[in-house]
Formats: C-alpha cells, structure tokens, sequence
C-alpha cells in the first residue's frame, strides 16, 4: 500500500509535473533565480523520492544571469515520448519558452531550443507551457497566454488566455498562429495547462484563480486535442480557499497514473501557520492527492497532511567530493562560488565585495525543508567576514555573521535593517539560525514562527543574539514565488566553513 505523503516534496518545490516510464515516476519542478535549475527527482512507489539530477547544469541553459527576482525558471511540463525526455518551459524574463531533451532524466539535458513564433522572430509569448503528441505524431504546445514583455503595468500585465499551437521540433517552430482554447471557470490568471488524452478523449487540466489563497484546477474534455473543450460540472475539482483545511492554495497539478493504478494529482501547496494562518513559512510546495473516475470526469480528492519524519543532515566538505545536488546558488552555479580545493575539509567561499542584498551574492544554500528547523555551521573566520544566512530573496533575509572580532545578527526586511552584536574570541566559531513554533508570550493571533540567531565559540556556550518574527520571511509577505533557503556566504575576504549540520520536524 503506497502511503502519500504530504508535503510529497518538503520546501521550495512548486509547480510540480510528473511522467511515469517503465514503472519510475520523474517529478520537476520550477526554480526561478536558483541554480542548478529544475530539478528532477524520482520514485518507485510514490513514496520515497531520490533527486537523481537537474536539467540546467551548465551555463547558458537557463539565462538567469540577469532576471529580475522573480523571474527564471517558470513552471516545467515533463513528458517521454519515441524513447526521450522531453521537458517545456519559460524562462521568464530570461531567454524565453524553452525545449530541452534527454536520453535519461538525470541527464545531461540538451542545451534547450527556443520554441519560436511561426515567422521565426521570438520566442512563443506565454508561461508555463505544455507539451503533447497525438495519435498521427503532431505535437502540441499548450500554454497560458500571460504577456510579460511590454507591459505598461508590470502589476496588471495582457491576459490571452489559454492557448495552443502546433510546434515542429525539428526546426522549433509554431506551425500556425496561436490559437485560443477553454480557459477556464472565469476565474484570474488560467495558465498551467495539460493535455492528456484517456480512453479516446481528450482533457485540458488548467489552474485559475492566482497562485494564492484562491487557487484551483478546472478541467475540460473534447474530441481533439485542439477542442472545442466542454467544462466539467463539478469545477473547480480542487481548492482549498474560505476552508479550513492545513494545505492552502492548492492548484497547478499534473495527473498520472499512480503504484496498483490508482491515478493521483501532484500539484502545489503551502502550509500557512499563525492564529489566522496567514503566513507561509516555506512557500509553495509539492503535494499529492488521489484522484477518481466517473461518467467520464475526473475527481480530485482534498489534500490530507500528512508529514514525513523529521530529518537530520550532516554535511562534511572534501576536495575529493563535489557538493550535493541540493546545494543550490544564486543567478549562478554554487561550482562557481565554493572553492573545495583550497583548504582540506572545507568549503571556502571567497568575497567579491556583494551581499545578500545584492543580485548575485556570494552564498550557497539549501532549502529549509521542516517548519521547525535548526542549522548550525562550524566557520573559521580567521581570513574574513561572512556566515549563515536564511534568504527569501534580495529583500527579506536574516544573517549571523562572524569575523574581525565580533559576531552580528542581521536583520534586512524590505529596507528596513537591525543589528545585534557580540564579542567574537578567537577565529573558529559556531553558527545558529533556528525556526522554531512562537512559545508563551506571544499574542493569541501571532506568527508562523520564530528566528533565534546565536553563536557558540570554540570551547564556550551558546549565546543568543536575536530573536526575529520569522512571519517577515514567508511567501505572503516576500510575495516570492520561491521559499526559504539557508546557506553560507562571505562578504569579506575568504571564509572557510569546516561543516554543516540541519535537523528538522513538522510537529
């Protein structure tokens, strides 16, 4: 019996697509400013979930270089089809709408070709592509016609629509003019759309509402996979908005036939916390939920939570090993920035003059995958200044930093900054940065969680320098499409951090 658990992927996951070949299941998802880009994990049984590799691991596949936060990686469709991988995407703001391919979905991946407008001049304008084949061979390119480049109001920007065209993937061409299909219930921003077809029909699964508390999935059903699509009866299947349930802002979902043939929906979700639940801590993650037939129509069940165990991990750095897949960089890829090779036992970083506050800071980090979560890391600081950092993006992040003598809890929260600091004794010291649940004291309707920000040094106790309202550092407040990431960094000089250690629950 396959348990489904939930979160199915903890943290910074959203946007999930999911295609099973020969009995494995592969799952992408979006990654926005954060290299490597969209990443690709795998399962058996729906359960245990290995990160096998990324499609963006060399420079140039994504170009995030310069995108605006916010902007990059948007919202991966995974298909197989003739015996490859095939994976659609926008790089939003960056290069454009994208095709990369691969023989195997660890990779490597192609470099990614630009699907292009039908007179060849730009790339198709839209997000979050689909891709799909029908019986004769034709391939499909569905998309959300949301139009990010001339938009006078980058807050109201054109809405076409739902839409499709014809693609040959032997030049990267549209073959026609897009055309506009069903888009939806009524309801803002349609985009997210699948085509499958099952049992001769033909399904365009869309999501509609925003990606906030009013999001959901819609579903319509024609003869072709051009249409006319007729909406179900019953939309939306799913969403979670003016409910009580613990999984908020459900939608974005992809449907594939699960273990023992039970079909299932992956799609996002957050966790929101506090008296009102008003504050996701970890941003949009990806969930699961069965999904049922009848006369003809899906049914998508609600979201059950259920967590996983909580985890410890214990990073050791070694010139013989590279980093691990879920080490992720900003704008660039953490090979360029963590230097193994220069002291035996450490990761060095090496300051450029930047600092989180900036687009392309030197910082390497993880995603925080538990509300409750606790990271130390045991840095010299003999040779500069930097530390441990948790980052919601230029805007909104914490720090504890070390080096000249002093130790600094930071707090950068939309331009708004404060400092606490301590007397640092010796080079060698120990960083903390805890999200832990609001104890006594705090007000009935509060926060989702609390930071405390503290340092031990070599051979003393730990001191607490900060306590910070970790509400400042969710999804509804940062308005990032990402989620928390906590990491290493050094803005002077070289900082050489000797190990890492993160424990986690969801209790």
């Amino acid at each position: 019996m396959t348990t489904l658990y939930n979160p199915l992927l903890n943290g910074f996951h959203p946007d999930p697509s999911v295609v099973q070949v020969d009995g494995a299941y592969y799952l992408a998802t979006s990654t926005f400013e954060y290299l490597p880009g969209i990443p690709i994990h795998r399962s058996t049984d729906f359960e245990t979930w290995e990160l096998i590799g990324h499609v963006a691991t060399r420079p140039g596949q994504l170009g995030v270089e310069d995108v605006p936060t916010g902007g990059g990686a948007w919202a991966p469709t995974i298909r197989h089809h003739d015996g490859v991988f095939h994976l659609v995407i926008t790089d939003a703001m960056g290069r454009g709408m994208l095709h990369f391919t691969a023989a195997d979905a660890a990779g490597p991946w192609s470099d990614g070709d630009l699907l292009r407008k039908a007179d060849g001049t730009g790339t198709i304008e839209g997000i979050d592509p689909d891709i799909a084949w029908d019986a004769a061979g034709t391939c499909y390119v569905t998309f959300s016609g949301l139009q990010l480049t001339g938009a006078l109001n980058p807050n109201q920007p054109a809405h076409l629509g739902i839409q499709q065209v014809r693609v040959d993937l032997g030049t990267h061409r549209a073959l026609e003019e897009p055309r506009s299909l069903w888009s939806g219930t009524g309801l803002m921003f349609p985009e997210a759309p699948h085509v499958y077809e099952v049992d001769g029909a033909w399904y365009l699964m869309i999501a509609e509402g925003g990606t906030e508390r009013g999001h959901s999935i819609s579903i319509a059903r024609g003869d072709s996979p051009e249409g006319p699509f007729t909406g179900a009866p019953g939309n939306p299947l799913v969403s979670a908005r003016s409910t009580p349930r613990p999984i908020q802002n459900t939608g974005h979902g992809d449907l594939v036939v699960g273990p023992g043939g039970q079909w299932l929906c992956v799609l996002l979700g957050v966790r929101p916390r506090s008296g009102t639940r008003a504050f996701s801590a970890l941003g949009r993650e990806t969930f699961v939920t069965p999904v049922t037939w009848h006369d003809g129509w899906p049914a998508i069940a609600p979201v059950e939570r259920n967590p996983r165990p909580g985890t410890r991990v214990e990073v050791a750095f070694s010139s013989d090993e590279p980093l691990d897949p879920e080490w992720v960089g900003i704008r660039r890829l953490p090979a360029e920035i963590a230097d193994l090779d220069a002291r035996d036992g450490a990761l060095v970083l090496h300051a450029e003059g930047t600092t989180l506050s900036d687009s392309r800071p030197v910082f390497v980090g993880r995603r925080q995958e538990h509300l409750n979560n606790a990271v130390t890391v045991h840095v010299d600081v003999s040779a500069g200044v930097g530390g441990l950092a948790v980052r919601y993006d230029e805007g909104f992040h914490l720090e504890i930093e070390a080096g000249d003598g002093t130790v600094t809890a930071r707090a950068c929260l939309s331009g708004l900054r404060q400092e606490w600091t301590g007397p640092l004794d010796g080079h060698v010291v120990d960083l903390h940065l805890d999200s832990v649940t609001p104890g006594p004291g705090w007000r009935m309707v509060s926060t989702s969680d609390v930071f405390r920000l503290g340092f031990t040094p070599l051979g003393g106790e730990r001191v607490e320098l900060a306590q910070v309202d970790g509400r400042f550092l969710s999804s509804e407040v940062a308005e990032s499409f990402t989620g928390r990431v906590i990491g290493v960094y050094a803005v002077d000089g070289d900082v050489a951090v000797l190990g890492w250690v993160a424990e986690g629950d969801d209790d």
